[in-house]
C-alpha cells in the first residue's frame, strides 16, 4: 500500500479530483493519509475533512526562512512514513522536500510543457490572449530543485474561437488536469513508471 500525502494551497480543485478518485477506488494500492497546507483557512482543507482525510497546517510564519519551513514540511512527511507526495496547487518552494523525495513527487501543470513553463500569472488567460488552438495539462515528477522534471502524462484540450478565459480554465481543469493527476498516481502505485534519464517510460505502454 502506497501512503500518499497532498501538499495544497487555496481552493483545492486539483485535490478534489484526487479525493474523488480515492472515493471511487480508482487508484488501487493507494491510501491518502494526509493533506498538508501552509494556510489554515484554505478551502482545500475543508474538502479533505469532508472526505475524512486528516489535515495538517504547517504555518510558514513560524519559520525564519523558506529552508527551515520546507524542512519542517519534510519532517512531517517523514514522520508519517509517506511514500508519495502529490502537489495539488501548492504554491511554496519545495526545498528539502524535493531533495529527499526525489522521483516520489507528482504534480500537474495547466499547459502542455514546455509551453508556458515559466509563465507568471494566469496561464488560462495567456492561452486565450495568444489564441492557442490546442492547450492542455502535464503530469510530471518534480525535479530535485522543485521545478518540473520528467513528464509522466500529457492531455490536450481543443480551444475554440468562442471560448472565454473562464471556459478555457474550466475545460483544461475538467478534461485534462483532473484526469491525468489520478492516472499518473495510479501508474506510480502500480510500479509502471520508470525514469530513464529525463524521460519517463510507462510499462505496457504502446509508446514504450
Amino acid at each position: 500500500m502506497i501512503r500518499g500525502a497532498a501538499l495544497v494551497s487555496g481552493g483545492g480543485t486539483q485535490l478534489q479530483s484526487l479525493l474523488d478518485a480515492v472515493y471511487f477506488k480508482e487508484i488501487p494500492n493507494f491510501e491518502l493519509v494526509a493533506v498538508i497546507s501552509p494556510e489554515s483557512d484554505a478551502y482545500a482543507l475543508t474538502r479533505a475533512k469532508t472526505a475524512g482525510v486528516p489535515t495538517y497546517v504547517v504555518d510558514p510564519n513560524l519559520f525564519p526562512t523558506e529552508a527551515s519551513y520546507s524542512k519542517a514540511v519534510y519532517n512531517k512527511l517523514r514522520d508519517m512514513d509517506i511514500d508519495l507526495v502529490i502537489l495539488t496547487g501548492y504554491k511554496r518552494p519545495l526545498g528539502e522536500v524535493a531533495e529527499k523525495f526525489k522521483n516520489k513527487i507528482i504534480g500537474v501543470y495547466p499547459s502542455l510543457i514546455p509551453a508556458f513553463e515559466n509563465q507568471e500569472g494566469n496561464i488560462y488567460k495567456a492561452v486565450f490572449e495568444r489564441g492557442l488552438k490546442v492547450a492542455g495539462a502535464t503530469a510530471y515528477f518534480a525535479a530535485s530543485d522543485g521545478s518540473i522534471g520528467p513528464i509522466i502524462l500529457q492531455k490536450a484540450v481543443t480551444i475554440y474561437q468562442t471560448d472565454s478565459v473562464e471556459s478555457i480554465r474550466s475545460r483544461i481543469m475538467e478534461e485534462a488536469e483532473w484526469k491525468i493527476l489520478p492516472q499518473a498516481i495510479k501508474l506510480f502505485c502500480e510500479g509502471k513508471l520508470e525514469i530513464r534519464g529525463k524521460r519517463v517510460h510507462i510499462q505496457d505502454s504502446e509508446n514504450d
